[in-house]
């Protein structure tokens, strides 16, 4: 895929003390972390442009506030580390064919046609990233994806992901405590703390 990625310059939200400036390449995984509170989240969700912001954010160089702001959430797909829900089933939260995705994270076909009381933390969990990807995103968002699950589904999860930023040359930022997986997952980290964004390290 051609083109300059996701540009971010002088971001600040509520919760950033300082602006944040990042670039993604397509095809390339960022990692966050940081202690509780120092605005992983916030910075994700300005990105995301669900939070109010200050800064610059493009996408292939087209601006931000070029595109409508349904469009601009179904190509930069942000995963909460807590998803919504708006139907007693999960079918209909689907549009597309997540068959593939559900396979990938062990979940069932029949899986869509469960009541979501009956979903356990960790298959909402999985559903919520099947879900995320349906929409087909360019850019991933993703708020401590594998924080609920055992070590097989982390498996998963980051199998899948890796699967869908090769194929689609996708840009994810991935915000993970833990320190074996940023080095698994992603080619750069950051640390974010006190409302300031660190370079952490490269490893490619």
């Amino acid at each position: 895929m051609t083109g300059h990625g996701l540009r971010i310059r002088n971001v600040q939200a509520p919760g950033l003390l300082h602006p944040a400036s990042l670039d993604l390449g397509w095809g390339e995984c960022v990692a966050l972390f940081g202690p509780s509170g120092a605005g992983k989240t916030r910075l994700l969700r300005s990105i995301a442009d669900l939070d109010p912001h200050q800064g610059e954010i493009r996408l292939d160089q087209q601006s931000q506030q070029g595109f409508e702001p349904a469009a601009w959430r179904t190509t930069v797909g942000y995963l909460p580390a807590e998803s919504a829900w708006w139907f007693e089933q999960v079918r209909p939260h689907f549009s597309g064919d997540p068959a593939p995705f559900l396979e990938s994270l062990e979940l069932p076909a029949s899986a869509l046609d469960w009541d979501l009381e009956r979903a356990s933390s960790g298959e909402r969990q999985r559903l919520a990233l099947a879900r995320l990807l349906d929409h087909g995103p360019r850019v991933l968002l993703l708020d401590e994806p594998t924080a609920n699950l055992d070590q097989e589904n982390t498996a998963r999860v980051e199998r899948l992901i890796a699967d869908y930023r090769a194929h689609r040359q996708t840009a994810v930022i991935w915000v993970s405590h833990d320190p074996a997986q940023r080095r698994r997952v992603a080619d750069r980290s950051y640390r974010i703390e006190q409302g300031a964004l660190h370079a952490e390290a490269a490893w490619n």
